[in-house]
């Protein structure tokens, strides 16, 4: 008689909640379009202050080294302490967001580690402690990529079957928006800070520092409004919380195919020749070009600039054309000529700066998703999982390298090393090429062609 009851009382809230939802406004109707869009707002800014961030050491390189009395090869090491713990925590964050935390209380969670991690980091500026700033990277780092994977969980648990590839695309975009504004402000606050205090030293750069750390209070506030939103969503729906859909399985590493592990190789041979690149660049533009810090901070940023419109542009396209591997070797053998024109000629660097932009946003939307084509559904998660964790590992040991190389060589020396990266990464992409071509070449379809295989492939299972 009690269970009837419950079951009535609950029949009856559930009800109760369906015709609340068909009678409210359409801003609170987490069905309709203009409340996913408030979420979405919310989505965006999430990861905002971790890109923010993530490259304040590049906005103020010049400043950090001269403030903290350090060479190259140590700045660098504040690049490395973000990516160390993303070694490990590539595989372990969707597990906790999935098992132990919920994806409510995993993103307050994370986003409370970007933001702790930002202070410490400020905080070790202001007190002239420089192994605090590392350990406010380390901590910084913990949150960081975590954040990412709970922002991409929202998206789909909201969006999934309506609006997701544009949402992907507008995160994606935002998070370039907020390493632009990173590159471009941050140098014009610590100015600002010098002005203030009449003094310049560590002292002002840990308050401009400070001042940085306010995005990640305000991604902080989107991760407790997400969450609210969220478990209203949840309560007048009736539905469950999103999870990851991560499975991660160490063990599935041993049936990786060849062509998985060269397209890692690709993964890290490239992108260890753009960030370390971006992190060392300011200074660079300065010394080789005589532009002014304000110019060098704009064409430093440029990548990320062009990435943010480009990519959901360039996404679409090789949605349409295939072609993966195509796309990827064009992609890295013009990452080879921008590098070599910086390293080698005294041309204007805008036109390297661009064409850097436009490929890094290629590769990106071209190699990825070629994961997807070469292991079973199952083991997607410990792939993307283990492709994040080498690309981590390999941008905190070339982080180090470069800042090494740049102490003991110059900048001419560290340009050839970074094109000795891409060319290990082209030699990668050859040899996925031929491999691909001897098996078959599923990589390499048109997008016509494998919609066609698609298609008859699911006749003949039906």
């Amino acid at each position: 008689m009690a269970e009837r009851e419950e079951n009535e009382r609950l029949f009856s809230e559930n009800h109760h909640d369906r015709g609340t939802s068909g009678r409210m406004s359409p801003l609170l109707d987490p069905n309709h379009l203009l409340h996913r869009i408030i979420v979405l707002f919310f989505m965006c800014f999430l990861g905002f202050g971790s890109y923010f961030c993530y490259d304040n050491p590049a906005a103020l390189q010049k400043q950090i080294i001269q403030d903290m009395q350090l060479n190259t090869s140590k700045f660098m090491q504040l690049y490395a302490w973000y990516s160390w713990p993303n070694v490990f925590l590539c595989f372990l964050g969707g597990f906790l967001l999935d098992r132990v935390f919920g994806i409510r209380l995993g993103t307050v969670i994370f986003a409370l580690f970007v933001c702790v991690g930002q202070v410490i980091f400020a905080l070790g500026a202001l007190v002239d402690h420089f192994w605090l700033m590392e350990v406010g990277r380390f901590v910084f780092g913990i949150g960081g990529e975590s954040l990412a994977v709970a922002q991409n969980t929202y998206a789909v648990n909201w969006f999934k079957g309506k609006e997701l590839n544009l949402v992907f695309g507008l995160q994606l975009s935002m998070a370039r928006v907020g390493s632009t504004v990173n590159m471009n402000i941050m140098g014009s606050v610590y100015d600002h800070m010098k002005t203030v205090l009449g003094q310049t030293g560590y002292f002002t750069l840990g308050s401009a520092l400070m001042i940085g750390a306010t995005t990640c209070v305000l991604s902080l506030l989107c991760a407790l409004v997400l969450g609210f939103l969220d478990k209203r969503a949840e309560r007048i729906l009736n539905k469950e919380q999103g999870k990851t859909g991560e499975v991660i399985k160490l063990k599935d590493v041993k049936d990786f195919p060849l062509q998985l592990w060269l397209i890692f190789i690709i993964c890290v041979g490239y992108y260890v020749a753009i960030f370390p690149f971006i992190g060392l660049g300011q200074v660079f533009f300065i010394e080789k070009f005589n532009f002014s810090p304000t110019e060098a901070r704009l064409i430093n940023s440029i990548v990320y600039i062009i990435s943010a419109p480009a990519s959901p542009v360039l996404g679409l396209m090789v949605d349409k054309t295939g072609k993966n591997i195509i796309w990827v070797m064009c992609a890295v053998i013009t990452t080879l000529l921008a590098h070599m024109m910086l390293a080698f000629t005294f041309w204007n660097p805008w036109f390297a700066m661009v064409i850097l932009g436009l490929s890094y946003s290629l590769l990106a939307c071209a190699l990825w998703p070629m994961v997807a084509f070469v292991v079973p559904e199952h083991q997607l998660g410990t792939a993307y999982g283990f492709m994040q964790s080498i690309q981590n590992l390999g941008l905190a040991l070339i982080s180090m390298a470069a800042g090494s190389i740049l102490d003991s060589k110059g900048y001419l020396i560290l340009e050839v090393f970074f094109c000795a990266c891409i060319c290990l990464a082209l030699i990668a992409v050859v040899g996925l090429y031929f491999l691909d071509f001897l098996r078959g070449g599923e990589l390499n379809l048109s997008a016509a062609t494998r919609a066609r295989l698609q298609k008859t492939s699911s006749s003949e299972s039906e």
